[in-house]
């Protein structure tokens, strides 16, 4: 339901705003949401039902929020971009559900005319991480505590980043990726891979996560055929492209299809290619 006035501040229709904070008479607030003291909510933010928006949290901008959400304290959502090219679009920030924000979580909006911040459904994004303008979240991805994600970062779904760390501008994160603490991350981490080090290097398949996400449960999954897809691809003595022809003139499962088919785009033009292999 709409939350239309600001001098509703305890309870209207199941929403409850504390006296001490500051709700927007735009702001558009669903049933069950909960603005905790000193939160400030603006004009053209959406919250879905059941969100909790903590102590001195401030959602801001065209943002919306989707159910069940959880919001600590001192998160900032909606936020200009930190990036020079921004001149004052009306940019947009799109939160899905059940996502947990911990602690001074910022998550900035898009740059430029037309474009999103995305974030899924279903993640962890620990204390004092940040997600820069035009990134792309999927879902169930744990972030620790401190990771820095530049501009225009995509990680897909069921990636697990350890703290410490900052993503570089770009980087794309591959599905089921799994990436130590304090790691450089300057390229691309493909999917089902494990990284660490500084500079990162590919260490391996990501293969106690495998085994935790129920894929070898799955009667489509060969981890036999994952494994030797992968060592074509980086152990052995083919350049990427060329290796990729001769994968991919076999027959592959899903999950080696997916390694495949990121690979080309990582290596494609403009990009900075996938994370070495550690010697």
């Amino acid at each position: 339901m709409k939350h239309k006035n600001n001098e509703l501040k305890e309870i209207f229709e199941g929403v409850k705003v504390h006296p001490n904070a500051f709700v927007d008479s735009n702001a558009e607030l669903h049933d069950g949401v909960i603005i905790s003291q000193g939160a400030i909510v603006g004009p053209n933010v959406t919250i879905g039902q059941g969100t909790k928006i903590g102590p001195n949290a401030v959602i801001t901008g065209r943002t919306q929020i989707g159910r069940n959400n959880k919001v600590f304290p001192n998160v900032f959502i909606g936020m200009d971009p930190q990036d020079l090219k921004y001149k004052g679009a009306s940019t947009e920030v799109i939160i899905g559900d059940n996502n947990t924000f911990r602690e001074c979580v910022t998550i900035n909006k898009a740059t430029d005319e037309g474009e999103k911040t995305i974030i899924g459904n279903n993640n962890l994004l620990m204390a004092y991480t940040h997600i820069g303008h035009n990134c792309e979240l999927g879902s169930r991805i744990v972030l620790s505590n401190s990771v820095q994600v530049a501009g225009h970062v995509k990680v897909e779904d069921k990636a697990i980043i350890g703290g410490c760390l900052g993503i570089h501008q770009f980087v794309h994160i591959g599905y089921l990726a799994m990436i130590g603490g304090m790691t450089r991350v300057d390229r691309d981490v493909p999917p089902f891979c494990l990284a660490e080090g500084h500079p990162g290097r590919l260490r391996g398949l990501n293969r106690i996560g495998i085994k935790r996400s129920g894929l070898l449960e799955n009667k489509d999954f060969d981890l036999k055929l994952l494994q030797s897809t992968w060592s074509l691809l980086f152990k052995s003595n083919y350049v990427i492209s060329d290796a990729l022809v001769m994968a991919t003139k076999g027959k592959l499962d899903i999950s080696s299809t997916k390694l495949c088919d990121f690979l080309k785009e990582s290596i494609s033009k403009e990009r900075r290619g996938p994370m070495p292999l550690l010697n």
